[in-house]
Protein backbone atom coordinates (compact mmCIF):
# COMPACT_ATOMS: atom_id res chain seq x y z
CA UNK A 1 0.00 0.00 0.00
CA UNK A 2 1.46 3.35 -0.99
CA UNK A 3 1.24 6.38 1.28
CA UNK A 4 1.87 9.87 -0.03
CA UNK A 5 3.97 11.48 2.70
CA UNK A 6 5.54 14.85 1.98
CA UNK A 7 8.90 15.56 3.62
CA UNK A 8 11.91 17.76 4.16
CA UNK A 9 15.64 17.15 4.02
CA UNK A 10 17.94 19.02 6.41
CA UNK A 11 21.22 20.03 4.78
CA UNK A 12 23.83 22.42 6.19
CA UNK A 13 21.36 24.41 8.24
CA UNK A 14 18.63 24.69 5.61
CA UNK A 15 15.65 22.61 4.60
CA UNK A 16 14.91 21.49 1.12
CA UNK A 17 11.73 19.83 -0.14
CA UNK A 18 12.24 16.36 -1.53
CA UNK A 19 9.77 14.44 -3.68
CA UNK A 20 9.89 10.68 -3.49
CA UNK A 21 7.88 8.09 -5.31
CA UNK A 22 6.11 5.68 -3.03
CA UNK A 23 5.75 2.08 -4.18
CA UNK A 24 2.63 1.56 -6.33
CA UNK A 25 -0.26 -0.01 -4.46
CA UNK A 26 0.00 -3.17 -6.55
CA UNK A 27 3.76 -3.71 -6.09
CA UNK A 28 5.49 -5.63 -3.35
CA UNK A 29 7.10 -3.69 -0.51
CA UNK A 30 10.83 -4.33 -0.75
CA UNK A 31 13.76 -3.97 1.61
CA UNK A 32 15.69 -0.69 1.54
CA UNK A 33 19.50 -0.69 1.56
CA UNK A 34 21.47 2.55 1.17
CA UNK A 35 18.30 4.33 0.06
CA UNK A 36 17.47 1.88 -2.74
CA UNK A 37 14.83 -0.82 -2.92
CA UNK A 38 16.35 -4.30 -3.17
CA UNK A 39 14.80 -6.24 -6.09
CA UNK A 40 14.30 -9.98 -6.53
CA UNK A 41 12.95 -11.08 -3.13
CA UNK A 42 13.19 -14.77 -2.30
CA UNK A 43 9.41 -14.84 -2.01
CA UNK A 44 6.42 -12.59 -1.52
CA UNK A 45 3.83 -12.85 1.23
CA UNK A 46 0.58 -10.99 1.82
CA UNK A 47 -0.04 -8.94 4.93
CA UNK A 48 -3.73 -9.23 5.78
CA UNK A 49 -6.08 -7.36 8.07
CA UNK A 50 -6.69 -9.61 11.12
CA UNK A 51 -10.13 -8.07 11.62
CA UNK A 52 -11.01 -8.95 8.01
CA UNK A 53 -8.63 -11.59 6.70
CA UNK A 54 -9.95 -11.19 3.16
CA UNK A 55 -8.50 -7.67 3.12
CA UNK A 56 -4.90 -7.78 1.82
CA UNK A 57 -3.20 -4.66 3.18
CA UNK A 58 -0.03 -5.15 1.15
CA UNK A 59 2.38 -7.65 -0.34
CA UNK A 60 5.82 -7.99 1.21
CA UNK A 61 8.95 -8.96 -0.70
CA UNK A 62 10.83 -11.18 1.73
CA UNK A 63 14.63 -10.99 1.56
CA UNK A 64 17.30 -13.57 2.31
CA UNK A 65 20.17 -13.30 4.81
CA UNK A 66 22.48 -11.76 2.23
CA UNK A 67 20.30 -8.63 2.14
CA UNK A 68 20.66 -8.25 5.90
CA UNK A 69 24.44 -8.38 5.44
CA UNK A 70 24.24 -5.81 2.62
CA UNK A 71 22.22 -3.54 4.87
CA UNK A 72 24.73 -3.95 7.70
CA UNK A 73 27.57 -3.04 5.33
CA UNK A 74 25.65 0.02 4.11
CA UNK A 75 25.06 1.09 7.69
CA UNK A 76 28.75 0.60 8.47
CA UNK A 77 29.78 2.69 5.45
CA UNK A 78 27.38 5.53 6.33
CA UNK A 79 28.12 5.68 10.05
CA UNK A 80 31.20 7.92 10.12
CA UNK A 81 29.57 10.56 7.95
CA UNK A 82 26.39 10.57 10.03
CA UNK A 83 28.33 10.78 13.29
CA UNK A 84 30.30 13.72 11.88
CA UNK A 85 27.08 15.72 11.60
CA UNK A 86 26.94 17.77 14.82
CA UNK A 87 24.57 16.31 17.39
CA UNK A 88 22.29 19.40 17.45
CA UNK A 89 21.78 18.97 13.69
CA UNK A 90 20.98 15.29 14.18
CA UNK A 91 18.48 16.50 16.75
CA UNK A 92 16.94 18.71 14.07
CA UNK A 93 16.40 15.65 11.90
CA UNK A 94 14.61 13.99 14.83
CA UNK A 95 12.51 17.16 15.16
CA UNK A 96 11.62 16.81 11.47
CA UNK A 97 10.51 13.22 12.11
CA UNK A 98 8.29 14.41 14.95
CA UNK A 99 6.68 17.07 12.78
CA UNK A 100 5.97 14.62 9.98
CA UNK A 101 4.59 12.07 12.44
CA UNK A 102 2.25 14.77 13.74
CA UNK A 103 1.15 15.69 10.22
CA UNK A 104 0.52 12.03 9.38
CA UNK A 105 -0.79 10.88 12.75
CA UNK A 106 -4.27 9.90 11.59
CA UNK A 107 -3.02 8.23 8.40
CA UNK A 108 -0.40 6.14 10.15
CA UNK A 109 -2.76 5.22 12.98
CA UNK A 110 -5.39 4.09 10.48
CA UNK A 111 -2.81 1.86 8.84
CA UNK A 112 -1.84 0.37 12.22
CA UNK A 113 -5.50 -0.40 12.87
CA UNK A 114 -5.94 -1.99 9.47
CA UNK A 115 -2.78 -4.11 9.46
CA UNK A 116 -2.63 -5.40 13.05
CA UNK A 117 -6.19 -4.82 14.30
CA UNK A 118 -5.32 -2.37 17.07
CA UNK A 119 -8.34 -0.26 18.11
CA UNK A 120 -8.29 3.19 16.57
CA UNK A 121 -7.87 5.07 19.86
CA UNK A 122 -4.89 2.91 20.85
CA UNK A 123 -3.37 3.27 17.39
CA UNK A 124 -3.52 7.05 17.70
CA UNK A 125 -1.86 6.73 21.09
CA UNK A 126 0.88 4.61 19.56
CA UNK A 127 1.72 7.26 16.98
CA UNK A 128 1.61 9.89 19.72
CA UNK A 129 4.26 7.89 21.56
CA UNK A 130 6.59 8.33 18.56
CA UNK A 131 5.91 12.06 18.63
CA UNK A 132 6.60 12.19 22.38
CA UNK A 133 9.84 10.25 21.88
CA UNK A 134 10.94 12.68 19.17
CA UNK A 135 10.00 15.66 21.36
CA UNK A 136 12.20 14.29 24.13
CA UNK A 137 15.23 13.39 22.02
CA UNK A 138 15.36 16.40 19.72
CA UNK A 139 16.75 18.35 22.69
CA UNK A 140 19.18 15.60 23.65
CA UNK A 141 21.20 16.59 20.60
CA UNK A 142 22.24 19.61 22.66
CA UNK A 143 22.62 17.60 25.86
CA UNK A 144 24.84 14.64 25.01
CA UNK A 145 26.86 15.76 27.97
CA UNK A 146 30.22 14.46 29.08
CA UNK A 147 32.05 15.61 32.19
CA UNK A 148 35.08 17.65 33.13
CA UNK A 149 36.76 15.76 35.97
CA UNK A 150 39.45 17.18 38.32
CA UNK A 151 42.83 15.50 38.09
CA UNK A 152 44.93 14.47 41.06
CA UNK A 153 47.93 16.16 39.41
CA UNK A 154 48.59 19.77 38.36
CA UNK A 155 48.48 20.95 34.77
CA UNK A 156 46.31 18.05 33.71
CA UNK A 157 42.64 17.90 32.71
CA UNK A 158 40.32 14.91 32.55
CA UNK A 159 37.23 14.62 30.33
CA UNK A 160 34.57 12.07 29.43
CA UNK A 161 32.70 11.91 26.13
CA UNK A 162 29.75 9.90 24.81
CA UNK A 163 30.68 8.24 21.52
CA UNK A 164 28.26 6.36 19.21
CA UNK A 165 28.55 2.59 19.27
CA UNK A 166 28.47 2.34 15.44
CA UNK A 167 26.06 0.28 13.35
CA UNK A 168 23.00 -0.99 15.21
CA UNK A 169 20.68 -3.88 14.30
CA UNK A 170 17.10 -3.47 15.53
CA UNK A 171 14.69 -6.41 15.39
CA UNK A 172 11.18 -5.52 16.52
CA UNK A 173 7.82 -7.20 17.06
CA UNK A 174 4.57 -6.16 15.43
CA UNK A 175 2.22 -5.65 18.37
CA UNK A 176 3.54 -2.08 18.59
CA UNK A 177 4.70 -1.81 14.98
CA UNK A 178 5.73 1.86 15.02
CA UNK A 179 6.04 2.97 18.66
CA UNK A 180 8.53 0.37 19.89
CA UNK A 181 10.86 0.73 16.87
CA UNK A 182 11.03 4.45 17.61
CA UNK A 183 12.33 3.65 21.12
CA UNK A 184 15.42 2.17 19.44
CA UNK A 185 15.76 4.08 16.20
CA UNK A 186 15.24 7.65 17.43
CA UNK A 187 17.90 7.61 20.17
CA UNK A 188 20.25 5.44 18.09
CA UNK A 189 20.22 7.98 15.24
CA UNK A 190 20.42 10.94 17.61
CA UNK A 191 23.58 9.49 19.17
CA UNK A 192 25.29 9.18 15.78
CA UNK A 193 24.66 5.52 15.01
CA UNK A 194 23.28 4.00 11.83
CA UNK A 195 20.57 1.34 11.83
CA UNK A 196 19.53 -1.89 10.17
CA UNK A 197 15.88 -2.46 11.09
CA UNK A 198 14.10 -5.80 10.69
CA UNK A 199 10.39 -5.35 11.49
CA UNK A 200 7.80 -8.11 11.86
CA UNK A 201 6.49 -9.51 8.59
CA UNK A 202 2.85 -9.17 9.62
CA UNK A 203 3.23 -5.41 10.20
CA UNK A 204 5.54 -4.58 7.30
CA UNK A 205 3.18 -2.14 5.58
CA UNK A 206 3.17 0.00 8.74
CA UNK A 207 6.95 -0.37 8.86
CA UNK A 208 7.35 0.90 5.32
CA UNK A 209 5.22 3.96 6.10
CA UNK A 210 7.38 4.55 9.20
CA UNK A 211 10.52 4.34 7.05
CA UNK A 212 9.12 6.77 4.46
CA UNK A 213 8.55 9.39 7.16
CA UNK A 214 12.14 9.07 8.38
CA UNK A 215 13.50 9.25 4.83
CA UNK A 216 11.48 12.38 4.08
CA UNK A 217 12.58 13.93 7.37
CA UNK A 218 16.19 14.10 6.20
CA UNK A 219 17.71 10.80 7.30
CA UNK A 220 20.38 10.16 4.63
CA UNK A 221 20.60 7.02 2.52
CA UNK A 222 22.32 4.21 4.38
CA UNK A 223 21.69 5.68 7.82
CA UNK A 224 18.38 3.80 8.21
CA UNK A 225 18.08 0.54 6.28
CA UNK A 226 15.05 -1.77 6.40
CA UNK A 227 15.12 -5.52 5.80
CA UNK A 228 11.94 -7.56 5.42
CA UNK A 229 12.88 -11.15 6.24
CA UNK A 230 11.62 -14.12 8.19
CA UNK A 231 13.07 -15.21 11.52
CA UNK A 232 15.60 -17.86 10.40
CA UNK A 233 17.02 -15.69 7.61
CA UNK A 234 17.22 -12.70 9.96
CA UNK A 235 19.16 -14.74 12.49
CA UNK A 236 21.49 -16.04 9.78
CA UNK A 237 22.04 -12.53 8.41
CA UNK A 238 22.70 -11.17 11.89
CA UNK A 239 25.14 -13.99 12.62
CA UNK A 240 27.05 -13.31 9.40
CA UNK A 241 27.05 -9.54 10.04
CA UNK A 242 28.42 -9.95 13.56
CA UNK A 243 31.09 -12.35 12.31
CA UNK A 244 32.12 -9.82 9.66
CA UNK A 245 32.37 -7.02 12.24
CA UNK A 246 29.58 -5.01 10.62
CA UNK A 247 27.21 -4.72 13.61
CA UNK A 248 28.21 -3.15 16.94
CA UNK A 249 24.94 -3.35 18.87
CA UNK A 250 21.74 -5.36 18.68
CA UNK A 251 18.33 -4.32 19.97
CA UNK A 252 15.60 -6.95 20.10
CA UNK A 253 11.96 -6.89 21.16
CA UNK A 254 10.20 -10.25 21.13
CA UNK A 255 9.90 -13.56 22.92
CA UNK A 256 12.15 -14.66 25.77
CA UNK A 257 13.05 -17.78 23.78
CA UNK A 258 14.38 -15.87 20.78
CA UNK A 259 15.92 -13.22 23.02
CA UNK A 260 17.96 -15.93 24.73
CA UNK A 261 19.34 -17.07 21.37
CA UNK A 262 20.21 -13.51 20.37
CA UNK A 263 21.92 -12.96 23.72
CA UNK A 264 24.00 -16.10 23.17
CA UNK A 265 24.92 -14.99 19.64
CA UNK A 266 25.98 -11.51 20.73
CA UNK A 267 27.96 -12.96 23.61
CA UNK A 268 30.26 -14.73 21.14
CA UNK A 269 31.37 -11.27 20.00
CA UNK A 270 31.52 -9.76 23.51
CA UNK A 271 28.48 -7.62 22.81
CA UNK A 272 25.62 -6.93 25.20
CA UNK A 273 22.31 -6.63 23.32
CA UNK A 274 19.39 -4.48 24.42
CA UNK A 275 16.67 -7.09 25.06
CA UNK A 276 13.01 -6.29 25.73
CA UNK A 277 11.28 -9.64 26.08
CA UNK A 278 8.09 -11.21 27.38
CA UNK A 279 6.27 -10.76 30.65
CA UNK A 280 3.99 -12.51 33.10
CA UNK A 281 2.96 -9.36 34.85
CA UNK A 282 1.32 -9.58 38.29
CA UNK A 283 -1.28 -7.25 39.76
CA UNK A 284 -1.72 -7.41 43.54
CA UNK A 285 -5.10 -6.35 44.94
CA UNK A 286 -4.76 -5.69 48.66
CA UNK A 287 -7.45 -5.91 51.31
CA UNK A 288 -7.79 -2.10 51.39
CA UNK A 289 -7.77 -1.49 47.62
CA UNK A 290 -10.32 0.62 45.76
CA UNK A 291 -11.91 -2.34 43.97
CA UNK A 292 -13.63 -0.33 41.26
CA UNK A 293 -10.32 1.31 40.36
CA UNK A 294 -8.58 -2.09 40.45
CA UNK A 295 -11.20 -3.59 38.12
CA UNK A 296 -10.73 -0.72 35.68
CA UNK A 297 -6.97 -1.25 35.69
CA UNK A 298 -7.25 -5.03 35.33
CA UNK A 299 -9.70 -4.70 32.43
CA UNK A 300 -7.43 -2.36 30.48
CA UNK A 301 -4.14 -4.15 31.16
CA UNK A 302 -5.57 -7.65 30.82
CA UNK A 303 -7.66 -7.22 27.68
CA UNK A 304 -6.55 -4.00 25.98
CA UNK A 305 -4.84 -4.87 22.66
CA UNK A 306 -6.44 -8.31 23.22
CA UNK A 307 -3.83 -9.06 25.86
CA UNK A 308 -1.04 -8.84 23.27
CA UNK A 309 1.28 -6.44 25.05
CA UNK A 310 4.50 -7.47 26.74
CA UNK A 311 3.12 -5.53 29.74
CA UNK A 312 -0.32 -7.17 29.65
CA UNK A 313 -1.69 -8.40 32.96
CA UNK A 314 -0.90 -12.06 33.50
CA UNK A 315 -2.19 -12.93 36.96
CA UNK A 316 -4.29 -11.04 39.49
CA UNK A 317 -3.05 -11.86 42.99
CA UNK A 318 -5.95 -10.80 45.20
CA UNK A 319 -6.21 -10.79 48.97
CA UNK A 320 -8.43 -13.64 50.14
CA UNK A 321 -10.72 -11.24 52.05
CA UNK A 322 -11.78 -9.35 48.88
CA UNK A 323 -11.43 -12.18 46.36
CA UNK A 324 -15.11 -12.93 45.85
CA UNK A 325 -16.12 -9.29 45.49
CA UNK A 326 -13.27 -8.51 43.08
CA UNK A 327 -14.01 -11.55 40.91
CA UNK A 328 -17.68 -10.62 40.75
CA UNK A 329 -16.97 -7.06 39.66
CA UNK A 330 -14.18 -8.03 37.28
CA UNK A 331 -16.28 -10.72 35.62
CA UNK A 332 -19.13 -8.25 35.09
CA UNK A 333 -16.76 -5.66 33.59
CA UNK A 334 -15.24 -8.15 31.15
CA UNK A 335 -18.68 -9.41 30.10
CA UNK A 336 -19.80 -5.85 29.38
CA UNK A 337 -16.66 -4.77 27.54
CA UNK A 338 -17.03 -3.92 23.85
CA UNK A 339 -14.96 -6.02 21.46
CA UNK A 340 -14.89 -6.44 17.72
CA UNK A 341 -14.23 -4.16 14.74
CA UNK A 342 -11.14 -2.11 15.75
CA UNK A 343 -12.25 0.87 13.69
CA UNK A 344 -15.13 1.26 16.14
CA UNK A 345 -15.22 2.17 19.85
CA UNK A 346 -14.09 -1.15 21.31
CA UNK A 347 -11.76 -2.22 24.11
CA UNK A 348 -10.03 -4.75 21.89
CA UNK A 349 -10.18 -6.34 18.48
CA UNK A 350 -8.61 -9.43 16.90
CA UNK A 351 -5.41 -11.32 17.52
CA UNK A 352 -2.53 -10.02 15.44
CA UNK A 353 -2.00 -12.90 13.05
CA UNK A 354 -2.75 -16.58 12.49
CA UNK A 355 0.38 -17.67 14.34
CA UNK A 356 -0.69 -15.73 17.42
CA UNK A 357 -4.13 -17.30 17.21
CA UNK A 358 -2.46 -20.72 17.19
CA UNK A 359 -0.31 -19.74 20.16
CA UNK A 360 -3.33 -18.55 22.10
CA UNK A 361 -5.13 -21.81 21.40
CA UNK A 362 -2.18 -23.52 23.10
CA UNK A 363 -2.61 -21.24 26.13
CA UNK A 364 -6.28 -22.16 26.36
CA UNK A 365 -5.15 -25.77 26.56
CA UNK A 366 -3.53 -24.96 29.91
CA UNK A 367 -6.93 -24.52 31.54
CA UNK A 368 -7.24 -27.43 33.97
CA UNK A 369 -10.01 -29.21 35.87
CA UNK A 370 -9.29 -27.33 39.11
CA UNK A 371 -9.78 -23.95 37.41
CA UNK A 372 -13.01 -21.97 37.42
CA UNK A 373 -13.54 -20.40 34.00
CA UNK A 374 -15.47 -17.14 33.98
CA UNK A 375 -16.76 -16.38 30.53
CA UNK A 376 -16.59 -18.27 27.25
CA UNK A 377 -13.42 -19.63 25.70
CA UNK A 378 -12.33 -20.01 22.10
CA UNK A 379 -12.92 -18.18 18.89
CA UNK A 380 -15.97 -15.94 18.51
CA UNK A 381 -18.22 -17.54 15.90
CA UNK A 382 -21.89 -17.83 15.06
CA UNK A 383 -21.97 -21.04 17.08
CA UNK A 384 -19.88 -19.54 19.91
CA UNK A 385 -21.17 -15.97 20.01
CA UNK A 386 -20.13 -12.96 22.08
CA UNK A 387 -22.98 -10.78 23.35
CA UNK A 388 -22.75 -7.26 21.93
CA UNK A 389 -19.97 -8.11 19.47
CA UNK A 390 -19.26 -5.15 17.19
CA UNK A 391 -19.03 -6.18 13.53
CA UNK A 392 -18.73 -9.57 11.87
CA UNK A 393 -16.81 -12.11 14.00
CA UNK A 394 -16.47 -14.52 11.09
CA UNK A 395 -14.38 -11.98 9.20
CA UNK A 396 -11.37 -12.01 11.53
CA UNK A 397 -9.31 -13.60 14.30
CA UNK A 398 -11.53 -12.74 17.26
CA UNK A 399 -11.29 -14.64 20.56
CA UNK A 400 -13.42 -14.47 23.67
CA UNK A 401 -11.91 -12.78 26.71
CA UNK A 402 -11.62 -15.26 29.55
CA UNK A 403 -10.90 -15.12 33.28
CA UNK A 404 -9.51 -18.22 34.96
CA UNK A 405 -9.90 -18.29 38.74
CA UNK A 406 -8.12 -20.68 41.06
CA UNK A 407 -4.76 -20.81 39.31
CA UNK A 408 -1.94 -22.35 41.32
CA UNK A 409 1.73 -21.44 41.48
CA UNK A 410 2.81 -24.55 39.56
CA UNK A 411 0.21 -24.24 36.78
CA UNK A 412 1.38 -23.73 33.20
CA UNK A 413 -1.14 -20.91 33.04
CA UNK A 414 0.47 -19.23 36.04
CA UNK A 415 4.08 -19.67 34.92
CA UNK A 416 3.95 -18.82 31.21
CA UNK A 417 3.21 -15.78 29.09
CA UNK A 418 -0.10 -16.28 27.26
CA UNK A 419 -0.15 -13.32 24.82
CA UNK A 420 -3.89 -13.17 24.37
CA UNK A 421 -7.14 -12.21 26.12
CA UNK A 422 -6.85 -14.38 29.23
CA UNK A 423 -6.19 -13.40 32.87
CA UNK A 424 -5.57 -15.77 35.77
CA UNK A 425 -6.58 -15.13 39.38
CA UNK A 426 -5.09 -16.49 42.57
CA UNK A 427 -5.28 -15.48 46.25
CA UNK A 428 -2.85 -14.59 49.01
CA UNK A 429 -2.88 -14.04 52.76
CA UNK A 430 0.19 -11.91 53.50
CA UNK A 431 1.97 -9.34 51.36
CA UNK A 432 5.17 -11.39 51.51
CA UNK A 433 3.22 -14.27 49.98
CA UNK A 434 1.86 -11.98 47.25
CA UNK A 435 5.36 -10.75 46.38
CA UNK A 436 6.67 -14.33 46.23
CA UNK A 437 3.81 -15.27 43.90
CA UNK A 438 4.54 -12.26 41.69
CA UNK A 439 8.18 -13.29 41.35
CA UNK A 440 7.48 -17.01 40.92
CA UNK A 441 7.24 -17.18 37.06
CA UNK A 442 10.74 -15.72 36.69
CA UNK A 443 9.79 -12.79 34.48
CA UNK A 444 10.41 -9.25 35.64
CA UNK A 445 8.93 -6.68 33.29
CA UNK A 446 5.94 -4.87 34.78
CA UNK A 447 3.87 -5.14 37.95
CA UNK A 448 1.10 -3.36 39.79
CA UNK A 449 -0.33 -3.05 43.28
CA UNK A 450 -3.66 -1.55 44.31
CA UNK A 451 -3.54 -0.30 47.88
CA UNK A 452 -4.34 2.70 50.05
CA UNK A 453 -1.44 1.93 52.40
CA UNK A 454 1.89 3.59 51.45
CA UNK A 455 3.86 1.03 53.47
CA UNK A 456 2.38 -1.78 51.39
CA UNK A 457 3.23 0.09 48.18
CA UNK A 458 6.88 0.60 49.11
CA UNK A 459 7.29 -2.92 50.46
CA UNK A 460 5.90 -4.32 47.22
CA UNK A 461 8.21 -2.14 45.11
CA UNK A 462 11.23 -3.27 47.12
CA UNK A 463 10.38 -6.96 46.87
CA UNK A 464 9.07 -7.40 43.36
CA UNK A 465 11.63 -8.27 40.66
CA UNK A 466 9.96 -6.20 37.94
CA UNK A 467 11.74 -3.33 36.24
CA UNK A 468 8.51 -1.30 36.35
CA UNK A 469 6.04 -0.92 39.21
CA UNK A 470 2.68 0.85 39.18
CA UNK A 471 0.75 1.83 42.29
CA UNK A 472 -3.02 2.14 41.78
CA UNK A 473 -2.48 1.93 38.03
CA UNK A 474 -2.40 -0.86 35.47
CA UNK A 475 0.59 -2.95 34.38
CA UNK A 476 0.47 -1.22 30.96
CA UNK A 477 0.99 2.38 29.97
CA UNK A 478 4.65 3.43 29.73
CA UNK A 479 5.49 7.11 29.38
CA UNK A 480 8.10 8.04 26.79
CA UNK A 481 10.56 9.66 29.22
CA UNK A 482 10.82 6.90 31.85
CA UNK A 483 13.10 3.84 31.64
CA UNK A 484 11.36 0.83 30.13
CA UNK A 485 12.66 -2.71 30.48
CA UNK A 486 12.76 -5.84 32.57
CA UNK A 487 14.83 -8.42 34.37
CA UNK A 488 14.98 -12.21 34.44
CA UNK A 489 13.14 -13.77 31.53
CA UNK A 490 11.90 -10.29 30.56
CA UNK A 491 15.30 -8.93 29.64
CA UNK A 492 18.93 -8.49 30.59
CA UNK A 493 18.53 -5.31 32.60
CA UNK A 494 18.90 -2.98 29.62
CA UNK A 495 16.54 0.00 29.53
CA UNK A 496 14.86 1.92 26.76
CA UNK A 497 13.39 5.44 26.73
CA UNK A 498 14.41 8.63 28.48
CA UNK A 499 18.01 9.48 29.24
CA UNK A 500 18.65 5.87 30.31
CA UNK A 501 18.61 4.53 26.76
CA UNK A 502 21.60 6.72 25.87
CA UNK A 503 23.79 4.15 27.61
CA UNK A 504 22.61 1.56 25.06
CA UNK A 505 23.68 3.60 22.06
CA UNK A 506 26.80 5.37 23.29
CA UNK A 507 30.07 4.29 24.83
CA UNK A 508 31.93 6.33 27.38
CA UNK A 509 35.37 7.52 26.34
CA UNK A 510 37.74 9.04 28.89
CA UNK A 511 40.41 11.54 27.84
CA UNK A 512 43.31 12.80 29.93
CA UNK A 513 45.28 15.82 28.73
CA UNK A 514 48.59 16.53 30.40
CA UNK A 515 50.07 19.92 29.52
CA UNK A 516 52.73 19.95 32.23
CA UNK A 517 55.49 19.14 29.76
CA UNK A 518 56.59 16.09 31.70
CA UNK A 519 55.38 12.56 32.33
CA UNK A 520 53.13 12.53 35.39
CA UNK A 521 52.21 9.07 36.62
CA UNK A 522 48.83 8.54 38.28
CA UNK A 523 49.00 7.18 41.84
CA UNK A 524 52.80 7.69 41.85
CA UNK A 525 53.50 11.37 41.18
CA UNK A 526 50.80 12.78 43.43
CA UNK A 527 51.18 15.28 46.24
CA UNK A 528 50.47 13.99 49.73
CA UNK A 529 49.09 16.47 52.25
CA UNK A 530 50.55 15.66 55.64
CA UNK A 531 48.31 15.47 58.69
CA UNK A 532 48.78 14.64 62.37
CA UNK A 533 46.37 11.72 62.78
CA UNK A 534 47.42 11.19 66.40
CA UNK A 535 46.03 14.51 67.59
CA UNK A 536 43.39 14.38 70.34
CA UNK A 537 41.66 17.32 72.00
CA UNK A 538 42.99 18.04 75.48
Amino acid sequence: MGLAFGGWVAEAGRTEARDREDPPVSSAILSVVAGERVPNPVRTTPSTNPANTADVVGTIGVAGPEVFVQAARAARDAQAGWAALPAPQRGQVIANVGRLMTANKERLAALVTREIGKPAAEALGEVQEIIDTCDFFLGEGRRLYGQTVPSEMPDKQLFTFRRPVGAVAVISAGNFPVAVPSWYIVPALLCGNTVVWKPAEYSSVCSDAFYQIFAHAGVPAGVLNVVYADGPDTFAGLEQSLAAGLIDKVGFTGSSEVGTRIGELCGRYLQTPCLELGGKNPMVITENADLDLAVEGALFSGFGTAGQRCTSLGTVIVHESVHDEFVSRFGAAVAAAAMGDPTQDVLFGPLLDEKFAAGFEKSLGWIAAHHQVIGTTGRVTEENPRAGFVGDPAAGLFYHPVIVDGVRADDELFLNETFGPIVGITTYGTLDEAIALGNRPGYGLSSSIYTTDPQQAFKFAEGISAGMVSVNNSTSGAEAHLPFGGNGKSGNGSRQSGIWVLDQFTRWQSLNWDYSGKLQKAQLDTVTVEADHSYLLP
